[in-house]
């Protein structure tokens, strides 16, 4: 072997592995997500409010005190955020814990997708399967911790325990919407199954894409479920 290809082949284990590649970000990614976002965001969130409003009562009325719920996500690089969500569930520990011992149903307990949780509410449900439960993540893009459209955030532990915290998903910050969120994958899927999706579009990510997410997220949530 020469001495060059040698290099090369250093190189490439230096920059490389299994789960991320370096990549050349576009120009869309380093100058114009950022704005992007806070325009856009900006716009959403202000007609967004007064529904915020009447869920935030709803919320408080249905569910006690502590409207928001909030919990440690994977941020971009892996590195913590907060991430912000109206509560959908109630705070009934004890029981559930009598119900659902701890080496059962892990995924619904990681994810809070068991149907028979006894915490859920008729007005979580309504909340989830509209997806209205995500609203206070515009507060997250608006601090940079989130964008409008990336890979969905994970829990930072559940990322660890099952090896991909270092996935080439994390090398972007996640998004309230995405490959994963816009796929039949969000009804009954685990994270793990869209990693592929995710890979996709970090290494393609452009504008016409993002924009294509974008619209897409209203024939998913407001139109055909399938988002064909």
């Amino acid at each position: 072997m020469s001495k060059t290809s040698a290099a090369r082949e250093q190189i490439s284990i230096v920059h490389s592995d299994d789960l991320k590649i370096v990549r050349d970000r576009s120009r869309y990614e380093r100058r114009f997500k950022r704005p992007f976002d806070l325009v856009v965001g900006s716009i959403v969130l202000m007609g967004a409010l007064p529904v915020m409003g009447a869920i935030a009562v709803a919320v408080r009325v249905g569910l006690g005190k502590g409207v928001l719920y909030s919990q440690q996500r994977a941020g971009a690089d892996g590195a913590p955020f907060t991430i912000y969500k109206f509560r959908t569930m109630r705070p009934d520990r004890r029981q559930r814990e009598l119900e659902f011992p701890a080496d059962e149903d892990r995924r619904g307990e990681t994810h809070h997708k068991a149907d028979n949780d006894p915490r859920h509410t008729g007005l979580g449900r309504i909340l989830r399967k509209l997806s209205l439960d995500e609203l206070p993540q515009l507060l997250n893009v608006m601090r940079g911790e989130m964008s409008l459209v990336g890979p969905r955030p994970e829990m930072i532990d559940v990322a660890r325990q099952r090896g991909y915290l270092h996935h080439v998903r994390h090398d972007v910050k996640p998004g309230m919407t995405g490959p994963y969120q816009t796929s039949l994958l969000r009804l009954n899927g685990d994270l793990r199954d869209g990693l592929e999706l995710d890979a996709e579009y970090v290494n393609n990510l452009t504008f016409s894409n993002d924009l294509r997410y974008l619209l897409k997220t209203f024939t998913v949530f407001f139109g055909d479920p399938t988002g064909s």
